[in-house]
């Protein structure tokens, strides 16, 4: 049997959702896991994906297909999954794995099963599920019945473990058969933005909450998080006020993150905010409560004013890179 699974990449690496979908990929019987990569094939990280049982890697390099386009990276899979004779396709559960799959569903025809927990194969085309439901307050059992299962892996409930023994991995270079309406939606991002994280595959993520104090406090934060090569998330407060976009929300009806550093900032901890960000490794919150409901989950507690932490932080890491 061979699974598919779409890795999508973390500057040079493989984001941290991605392996973690790549770990729940091997425990599906005893399967030959493939990871598809849309990069350029010289920056495709093989050792990093041999780590975790990647036996094959099939790259679509920006020569075949330049920039996001969701319905044709969808394209692309479902033909490497007739090719290869794939019995399930596997993506994080991200914006974009959500969004990539669901129209691989669209294309075949076939049932997505979005953000599970557990996925075990039953015997011909059946496999049984886990997975979150109500922004994983409720877990389901459900069986999904397809001859191709497709997969999206919750980010917040699966550790990305390595195997012992690295596998021998052979690159491909695919090029996927695209109709012209493949390409009718179609991100191309900037040179700025190319190198960066996505809000749910960072490893550092600075959130800012009401007690930034408005859009112009934010630029603290911002640089805070390229100093530490992270991104900004915010609150649910924050986007009703107009203050930051949708897109950079954490919470139930935002993003669910899974960083190694959470480094919330003025932050209250609301508890849809909290359903958010439990995913996080670590997380320290700045703020001038010391009764903030987000204390009770951070591993560290700064009491003080962002306004004068954030500057103070900022400063030593620009020192510290100084000297190194």
């Amino acid at each position: 049997m061979t699974v598919l699974a779409l890795v999508e990449l973390d500057g040079a690496e493989p984001a941290d959702a991605s392996l973690r979908a790549l770990t729940l990929a091997r425990g599906l019987g005893d399967p030959s896991v493939a990871a598809v990569v849309f990069a350029d094939s010289a920056n495709v990280p093989t050792s990093a994906l041999a780590g975790y049982g990647v036996t094959d890697a099939y790259v679509i390099e920006p020569g075949s297909l330049h920039g996001y386009a969701p319905q044709a990276w969808a394209r692309a899979l479902a033909g490497l999954a007739t090719e290869t004779g794939t019995t399930a396709v596997l993506a994080a559960g991200t914006d974009r794995g959500h969004e990539v799959l669901a129209h691989l569903g669209a294309i075949t025809g076939l049932p997505m099963a979005a953000n599970c927990t557990h996925v075990t194969p039953d015997g011909g085309q059946t496999h049984r599920l886990v997975r979150h439901r109500w922004a994983g307050l409720l877990l389901e059992d459900a069986v999904l019945e397809a001859p191709l299962a497709l997969v999206t892996v919750a980010t917040d409930s699966v550790a990305a473990v390595p195997t012992e023994t690295p596998a021998d991995i052979q690159l491909h270079v695919h090029k996927p058969e695209l109709a012209e309406a493949d390409l009718v939606v179609r991100a191309v991002e900037s040179l700025a933005g190319a190198g960066g994280a996505s809000l749910a595959t960072a490893r550092v993520v600075v959130g800012g909450g009401r007690g930034v104090g408005g859009p112009d406090g934010f630029a603290p934060l911002e640089e805070l998080a390229g100093l530490l090569g992270g991104v900004v998330g915010v609150s649910r407060v924050v986007t009703s006020e107009g203050w930051r976009p949708h897109k950079q929300q954490v919470g139930q009806t935002g993003t669910k993150i899974t960083p190694e550093l959470y480094l919330a900032c003025g932050i209250s901890g609301a508890i849809q905010h909290i359903a958010g960000c439990a995913g996080a490794k670590h997380i320290i919150a700045i703020n001038t409560d010391p009764g903030a409901p987000i204390l009770a989950h951070a591993d560290y507690a700064v009491i003080g004013d962002l306004h004068q932490v954030v500057p103070a932080l900022a400063a030593a890491l620009r020192e510290g890179n100084k000297e190194g």
